[in-house]
């Protein structure tokens, strides 16, 4: 199975990372892809790449709650490190709305610039949408053609799905919210379809059932897998096999 969505570089995890990815591995997990969030994650992320090159990829991009005053700074400061590995993907990118919109124009051109550095670098898009679809979209439309993308941590509606679509080459990351109790993500399963669904967890965040509340490791992701299955009639070696194919596919993993 491939975590397409971990941040195991995190600070969370400084006390027993090693013991945290061996936990992956032993539960089936042989990819991770780590997506950078802004400028200080980008040391701790290579450092992890660096002792397991065998099992992870990673993604170069500033997050959109990292976007402030100083952004195209921050932008430079990124773009400077393309080149220092053979990135899967730009990411974590795009619109953010939840905490605070004051630099709700600012993350729009910051979105703007790296989807032209995917397009230029031939690499897949990971975007992180909170409350801004309508600004994801909007950026979206100002280019002739998209980067394959995956909208990460997907909880949108059908129409969501059908608006993305419409526009491109998309892929959706399932995470642990789709095990919880009340979520809505089950309903648009079948809309998505299994050849477009990534299985991800963003740990640390997003524990699923069982694992709810506790801080979540890419270990979890047979769960997710499970119940991705259930839920579209599939056994769980199909599951993993098709997301694995999918992901292998949208960010060219060998």
């Amino acid at each position: 199975m491939t975590d397409t969505h971990t941040h195991i570089y995190l600070e969370e995890f400084d006390a027993d990372r090693d013991a945290v990815m061996q936990r992956a591995l032993d539960a089936g997990v042989s990819h991770l892809v780590l997506p950078n969030v802004d400028l200080s994650t980008i040391a701790p992320m290579y450092a992890l790449h660096d002792r397991y090159k065998h099992c992870t990829s990673m993604a170069m991009g500033l997050h959109p709650t990292e976007v402030n005053c100083d952004w195209r700074q921050s932008l430079e400061i990124v773009e400077s490190h393309l080149d220092d590995y053979p990135f899967v993907a730009i990411g974590e990118v795009g619109i953010d709305l939840y905490w605070d919109a004051t630099y709700r124009l600012e993350q729009q051109e910051v979105l703007a610039t790296q989807v032209q550095w995917a397009l230029d670098r031939n690499l897949a898009l990971i975007i992180h949408c909170r409350e801004g679809l309508d600004d994801v979209l909007s950026v979206f439309s100002r280019f002739k053609t998209l980067p394959t993308t995956v909208m990460h941590s997907f909880c949108g509606s059908i129409d969501d799905v059908r608006r993305c679509r419409q526009l491109g080459d998309f892929y959706f990351g399932i995470n642990g919210i789709v095990t919880f109790k009340k979520s809505a993500i089950p309903a648009i399963l079948p809309e998505i379809g299994i050849d477009r669904i990534v299985l991800e967890t963003d740990s640390p965040y997003l524990a699923p059932v069982p694992n709810r509340g506790k801080r979540n490791e890419s270990s979890n992701i047979p769960h997710i897998c499970r119940c991705v299955a259930q839920h579209l009639g599939l056994s769980e070696d199909e599951t993993a096999a098709i997301t694995d194919r999918n992901a292998a596919v949208l960010f060219s993993l060998g």
